[in-house]
């Protein structure tokens, strides 16, 4: 039960993270916007990069498709240490922020479905 609860915690963590994300995108606001265009994204990716990211918080926060949006994020992530890292951030703070991003978003979806992961370790 504890461990459940604790899950339920990472993952809505994660849900608000993402949704922040998708929101300054969509909304457009002038830092997100600076802060896009500093890793090389042009303006006109900025919105459907938001769409995309509201997507994944979807399929993350419904329980039939939270493995699928968790999968869904990753790549997204991804993409995020892969742009901090080809333009020199720093690498505790910035490059590897996509990674602890990813390990709470993944520990609060093994902490909520213990037994998916579970067989997938057999």
């Amino acid at each position: 039960m504890t461990a459940n609860r604790i899950g339920i915690a990472l993952s809505v963590l994660a849900i608000l993270f993402f949704a922040m994300d998708a929101a300054g995108k969509l909304f457009q606001i002038e830092p997100v916007l600076k802060g896009t265009q500093e890793l090389g994204w042009p303006v006109s990716a900025i919105v459907p990069i938001g769409v995309l990211i509201l997507i994944g918080v979807v399929l993350y926060a419904i329980p039939k498709t939270a493995f699928i949006g968790a999968v869904y994020l990753t790549g997204f992530l991804g993409g995020a240490i892969a742009s901090h890292y080809r333009i020199g951030s720093p690498l505790a703070t910035h490059v590897l922020f996509g990674v602890y991003v990813a390990a709470v978003m993944w520990g609060g979806l093994a902490l909520r479905y213990p037994e998916v992961f579970k067989a997938a370790l057999r």
